[in-house]
């Protein structure tokens, strides 16, 4: 089987409020998916995303993020080369960073990652998106979809 050139990985809970953006993405994008990427749902568990990671060239993450002033629905591109670890601020235990650390350590990233992290509101039990996390994500899709379509960059 051939490596696909983009897995869109979206983490989160539809069980907590807006912690379910990055599944809620993967469903806007299956309705339509982008021509050479895989679309895959993740609690965020590093086992997991290692095993997803590891198929692509290309790694779009989409995940929720926590934040102390909060503008929900604020859409944030980020390079791995841009993330820390002991920051923290998503809602998983090892976060997204942790786990791209990992990965690399472990020979198992693929050649470039994205992330999107969305600003978020609730994300207490219960299901739905917030009106501002919801009503972003026709452009957060739109980000995601350029990203992919993307030509690499030549080394």
């Amino acid at each position: 089987m051939s490596r696909p050139r983009a897995t869109v990985v979206g983490v989160g809970n539809a069980y907590r409020c807006d912690d379910g953006v990055g599944p809620a993405l993967v469903a806007h994008l299956a309705q339509d998916p982008p021509p050479g990427a895989v679309l895959e749902v993740c609690d965020g568990e590093p086992a997991r995303l290692l095993d997803i990671w590891s198929r692509a060239d290309l790694a779009v993450v989409v995940d929720s993020l926590v934040c102390s002033a909060p503008r929900p629905g604020r859409i944030h591109r980020t390079m791995v080369g841009d993330l820390h670890p002991a920051a923290g601020g998503g809602t998983h235990s090892l976060g997204i960073p942790g786990a791209i650390e990992l990965a690399s350590a472990l020979g198992r990233a693929p050649a470039r990652f994205v992330v999107f992290a969305v600003e978020v509101a609730e994300v207490g039990h219960g299901l739905g998106l917030s009106p501002e996390v919801e009503a972003a994500l026709p452009e957060l899709e739109r980000l995601v979809r350029a990203e992919i379509s993307a030509e690499p960059a030549l080394p």
